[in-house]
C-alpha cells in the first residue's frame, strides 16, 4: 500500500503505451473527479490503469494538458536525494564519453529520466530549467545532487521560455549556488570560442544542439564566403571562420548576440573575417539580394516558427519564405542549410516546404538542387524513444 494520491486511467484508455515507456499522461486520458483535481501541482502519485493495476510514479500538474509525467516504476514512492544523484550521475557519464570538455547539455528532459528539465553546463556553472512543476518543487534537491555529482560550484535558474508558462510556472531567474558569471562565458565548440551569456542570452546561454550540424557546415565553408542568418551568437559562422572560410556574415536582429559573435571571434583570432549586420532576417535577405550579393555558403537557422500545433501552417509558410529568399543567395554550385527547431514540424513537413522554396528560388535560373545531408541535434540531446517531440531539431543541406 502506498500513502500517495491515485490517478487512474479512464476504462477506454489502453494502458500498453504507459507499460512500453510513454512518460506522458493527458488531462483527457485520466478520470479527473474532485480528487484529483486537489492534487498539487508537482506532487507524486501513483498511476494505475482502470483496473487499478499500478502503471508507474508520477509527477502530477492538474493546470497543465500533461497532467501525468512518468518518473519511476510503482514501486517507487519517493524522491530521495540518492535517486536524484544516481540519474544526475548516468547523464554525467554519456557526456564525458562524448566530450572531453566540460561543456555540453548534461540533462535533456525525458530522455535522461527527468521529465521537463534541461541542465546546460558550461565548465564550473551550470543553468537549470526547470520546465516542469515537480522539478520546482524539488529544485533544491536536484541542485544540490547536481553540485555533488558534478562539481560545479555556480549553479543557476532560468524561467524564461513558453514550457514554464504552460505549466503555471513563474518566470523570475535565480542564483541556486555560488555566483552568476560576471561577463560571457567563453565555450570551446569546433575549433572556435562562442561567448555565451548565462543570465541575458537566449534559453540557457548558448545553443548546443547544433553542435554536429556547425561542424558539418563548416566542412562545406574552407575558402568560403559564408551567410549566417539567424546566427545568435556566430554559431554557424564561427564554426565555418575556424574551419578555414575566407568571410562570414552573421545575420541577426539582436545586437547584444552580435557583439557576443564579435567578442568569440576576436577571442578565436578570426576577429578580421567576421562582419555583422542587425536587422530583421526577411528583410535583410531582401536587400541582399537587391544588391546582388552572393556567397558561397548560406544557413539560415530561424527561431520556432512553429512552436505549436496552431501555428503549424503559419510556421510552415515561414520555413518556405526563408527557403526561398535564401535560395537566391546562393552561388552556383554553392550550399544551403535550413533549420528548424519547430516541435510541431516534422522532418518531412520541414522537408517538403523546405524544398518547394528553394524550387521558386531557383525558377527559371536552369539551376537544380540536390540534398546532401539531414542533421539532427548532437548526442548530448538525446531523443526518448516513446517521444517524437524530443527530436525537434531538424538541418538540411543542399547543393544548388
Amino acid at each position: 500500500m502506498t500513502d500517495l494520491p491515485i490517478l487512474r486511467l479512464k476504462p477506454k484508455m489502453d494502458p500498453r503505451r504507459i507499460r512500453f515507456g510513454y512518460p506522458w499522461v493527458y488531462d483527457n486520458e485520466l478520470v479527473m473527479d474532485r480528487r484529483s483535481k486537489a492534487i498539487a501541482p508537482g506532487s507524486l502519485a501513483l498511476l494505475e490503469d482502470a483496473g487499478r493495476e499500478p502503471l508507474g510514479l508520477v509527477a502530477v500538474n492538474t493546470a497543465s494538458r500533461i497532467v501525468g509525467r512518468v518518473l519511476d516504476s510503482a514501486d517507487v514512492t519517493e524522491l530521495t536525494p540518492e535517486w536524484f544523484t544516481t540519474r544526475i550521475a548516468r547523464a554525467l557519464s554519456l557526456r564525458e564519453t562524448l566530450f572531453d570538455q566540460p561543456f555540453y547539455r548534461l540533462v535533456h528532459a525525458e530522455a535522461d529520466g527527468f521529465p521537463g528539465v534541461i541542465i546546460d553546463r558550461f565548465g564550473d556553472t551550470a543553468v537549470i530549467q526547470p520546465n516542469a512543476a515537480w522539478a520546482e518543487v524539488h529544485l533544491e534537491t536536484l541542485t544540490d545532487a547536481l553540485v555533488q555529482v558534478t562539481g560545479v560550484t555556480n549553479v543557476l535558474k532560468s524561467a524564461g521560455g513558453r514550457a514554464r508558462g504552460l505549466e503555471g510556472l513563474d518566470d523570475q531567474d535565480k542564483v541556486l549556488r555560488g555566483s552568476a558569471p560576471e561577463a560571457a562565458v567563453p565555450v570551446p565548440m569546433n575549433g572556435a570560442t562562442y561567448m555565451a551569456d548565462l543570465t541575458g542570452g537566449q534559453k540557457t546561454g548558448l545553443f548546443y544542439d547544433q553542435r554536429p550540424n556547425h561542424a558539418f557546415a563548416a566542412g562545406l565553408a574552407r575558402g568560403a564566403k559564408v551567410l549566417d542568418v539567424f546566427s545568435h551568437v556566430g554559431g554557424f559562422g564561427l564554426a565555418a571562420l575556424a574551419a578555414g572560410a575566407e568571410s562570414a556574415l552573421c545575420v541577426d536582429g539582436s545586437q547584444p548576440a552580435l557583439d557576443l559573435a564579435i567578442q568569440g571571434a576576436a577571442q578565436s583570432g578570426l576577429g578580421d573575417r567576421l562582419t555583422t549586420r542587425k536587422g530583421d532576417a526577411f528583410d535583410t535577405l531582401a536587400a541582399l539580394a537587391e544588391e546582388g550579393a552572393q556567397f558561397d555558403v548560406v544557413i539560415c537557422d530561424p527561431p520556432a516558427f512553429a512552436p505549436s500545433k496552431p501555428a503549424l501552417e503559419k510556421g510552415l509558410r515561414a520555413y518556405e519564405r526563408v527557403a526561398r529568399m535564401a535560395t537566391e543567395l546562393v552561388k552556383p554550385g554553392g550550399y544551403l542549410g535550413l533549420c528548424s527547431c519547430s516541435h510541431a514540424a516534422d522532418l518531412e513537413k520541414f522537408r517538403q516546404v523546405s524544398i518547394r522554396g528553394i524550387g521558386k528560388g531557383l525558377y527559371q535560373t536552369g539551376r537544380s538542387a540536390k540534398l546532401i545531408h539531414t542533421g539532427f541535434a548532437g548526442a548530448d540531446h538525446p531523443i526518448h524513444p516513446q517521444l517524437a517531440e524530443s527530436g525537434y531539431l531538424k538541418a538540411l543541406f543542399f547543393q544548388l
